[in-house]
């Protein structure tokens, strides 16, 4: 299944994709492209000059016109700020739900994107417990996607084209084959380790930098493509086969892994990409959202200045 990964609302009405999702750094781009002044507007009416509410309510704003085109659900993220702090996410995702049950989205169509820290993975917990569903983002280690599933989260976003970057600066060369790429094979490991033990989270492979990489996953339970690479792939000759499939990962001689919160923290530790990649993921989509704060706020009205 195909999910647009952007927050450019005609490119989705294009492509029609089942699901979407965004982040910081996507909505950065749209809110400041003109087609979109009337969201960024809307939403800071609404907020009333509080900071809070109208990263919320742009947010929010933003997966309900995406909504409008697509079948399926839209990802909106927790701010990047409460990476480590279980009860802080707990709120914010509330507020977010509750904003859009009142604009008249169901929590169904709407998946909540959290850091996969150990604090993220446990308020997804909680959260789905409670009927608001989870996509765990910013997954780098096999730490990361076996606490999350052991969770029971909905989702999980490994991201492939981190890795791979990380890997091809490591080795500095310019590229790695597919068939040693870093990025497929832990996407790989994941899928096969969740349809193994029978595991109902969804692997969503994202931030891809290639075509190739996305065929050499195809048949993952869901992939999360920017418009650039839809267009390489729409104009590509022949069909993709499919590469994984549940009944070759039942086939597979892997064992369960054990995970308490120190166990997970040391097999997160041992892996300094995924370390590296966390850390940095975390402060990048914090800066653009601060970036994003500060546009919106720019816009709005004098006396109604978002503090």
């Amino acid at each position: 299944m195909v999910v647009a990964d952007t927050g450019d609302i005609d490119a989705i009405a294009r492509w029609k994709p089942q699901d979407a999702t965004t982040n910081p750094s996507l909505l950065l781009a749209a809110a400041q492209d003109p087609r979109y002044r009337h969201l960024v507007d809307g939403a800071s009416q609404r907020a009333a000059g509080d900071a809070e509410a109208l990263m919320e309510e742009l947010f929010v704003a933003f997966g309900c016109e995406i909504l409008k085109h697509i079948a399926g659900r839209v990802s909106t993220e927790v701010d990047a700020r409460l990476s480590f702090d279980r009860e802080g996410t707990l709120r914010k995702a509330r507020r977010l739900v509750r904003r859009y049950e009142t604009a008249g989205v169901g929590r169904d169509r709407v998946l909540i994107k959290v850091a996969s820290t150990w604090e993220g993975i446990r308020a997804a917990e909680q959260l789905e417990r409670e009927g608001i569903h989870c996509n765990l983002t910013l997954l780098f280690s096999f730490a990361q996607a076996v606490a999350c599933a052991d969770a029971g989260v909905t989702l999980i976003s490994p991201f492939v084209g981190r890795i791979y970057d990380w890997h091809r600066a490591a080795r500095k060369v310019e590229d790695i084959p597919l068939a040693e790429d870093p990025g497929v094979a832990s996407v790989t490991r994941i899928y096969r380790y969740y349809k193994k033990f029978g595991y109902a989270t969804q692997v969503m492979g994202a931030s891809f930098r290639k075509t190739g990489q996305i065929v050499e996953l195809a048949g993952c339970d869901l992939l999360t493509i920017a418009p650039d690479l839809l267009e390489q792939l729409a104009r590509a000759a022949g069909e993709v086969p499919r590469r994984l499939s549940v009944a070759d990962a039942q086939a597979q001689p892997l064992e369960r892994v054990p995970l308490d919160e120190a166990a997970y923290r040391w097999l997160h530790n041992d892996d300094a990409m995924a370390v590296e990649k966390l850390s940095d993921g975390i402060r990048r989509f914090h800066a653009d959202a601060q970036k994003l704060a500060q546009f919106v706020g720019s816009l709005a009205p004098a006396g109604r200045r978002v503090a």
